[in-house]
C-alpha cells in the first residue's frame, strides 16, 4: 500500500510538471502583443511600446531564404511595404538569425540590403538571441503579424497563399496581409486572423530547451 502511495504520488507530481509551459504563451489574436525591446541597424534602441497608438507590422526575415528572396527580388515586399507606410503603419523587420547562422548581418549590411533592395521598413532590428521571436513563437521567414492601435495582435501567419519559390505565384495571390489591413482600417471583421506561415526556418541559437 505504501508502495502503491508513492507511486500515485510521483504519477500526479510528474503531470504538474509537465502540464507547467517552459515558456509563457506565444501571441493570440485579440490579445495584446508581446513587448520587446531591440536594437536597429543605427544601433538605436527600439520598443515595440514606442509606437502605441500605431498599427505596427512586424515581418520576420533572412535575406539567404529562397522564399524571402521570392518577395524582394520581385519587389513584392517593397510595395506592400511602402503602400502599408503609406497608410500610417509602422513597419518593423526583425531578422532573428544567430551569428554565424544564414540570415545574420552585421549593421552594414543590413543598411546596404535595405538601400540596394529599395526596402520600405521603418526599422530594420535585430533579435541574434533568438528572445523575440521565440516570443512570438515565429518560425519562418517571411512571417507576419499586425499589430493595431491598441496594441493588440490582429493577424498572424504566412504573406500569402502561395507556399512557393515560384515567382510565378504571386500572380493572383491572395495576400493575407494586406486584406487584414484592409480590414481593420475599415473597422470590419478580418476574415483571416491566423494562417500557417510557410519559408525557411529561423536560424535562432542553439539554446538548451529549443531546437
Amino acid at each position: 500500500m505504501k508502495i502503491l502511495k508513492i507511486l500515485t504520488a510521483s504519477i500526479a507530481a510528474l503531470f504538474i510538471v509537465s502540464g507547467v509551459p517552459s515558456s509563457a504563451s506565444g501571441p493570440v489574436v485579440g490579445q495584446p502583443a508581446p513587448d520587446f525591446t531591440l536594437q536597429d541597424m543605427t544601433g538605436e534602441t527600439v520598443s515595440l511600446a514606442d509606437y502605441r497608438g500605431k498599427p505596427v507590422i512586424l515581418e520576420w526575415t533572412n535575406h539567404q531564404c529562397p522564399y524571402v528572396r521570392k518577395h524582394y527580388a520581385t519587389g513584392n515586399m517593397q510595395t506592400l511595404q511602402r503602400d502599408l507606410t503609406e497608410d500610417g503603419a509602422v513597419w518593423l523587420t526583425i531578422i532573428s538569425s544567430a551569428p554565424g547562422k544564414q540570415g545574420h548581418v552585421t549593421s552594414e549590411e543590413a543598411q546596404e540590403l535595405t538601400t540596394s533592395r529599395g526596402a520600405y521598413s521603418t526599422k530594420v532590428l535585430f533579435d541574434p538571441t533568438g528572445v523575440t521571436g521565440r516570443a512570438y513563437e515565429a518560425k519562418t521567414t517571411p512571417q507576419m503579424f499586425l499589430i493595431d492601435i491598441n496594441g493588440l495582435v490582429q493577424y498572424m501567419g504566412a504573406i500569402d497563399d502561395q507556399p512557393s519559390t515560384r515567382v510565378s505565384t504571386l500572380e493572383g495571390a491572395k495576400n493575407y496581409v494586406m486584406e487584414a489591413w484592409t480590414s481593420m482600417k475599415a473597422g470590419e471583421a478580418i476574415s483571416e486572423t491566423s494562417t500557417k506561415p510557410y519559408g525557411c526556418s529561423i536560424k535562432y541559437p542553439e539554446t538548451e530547451g529549443f531546437k
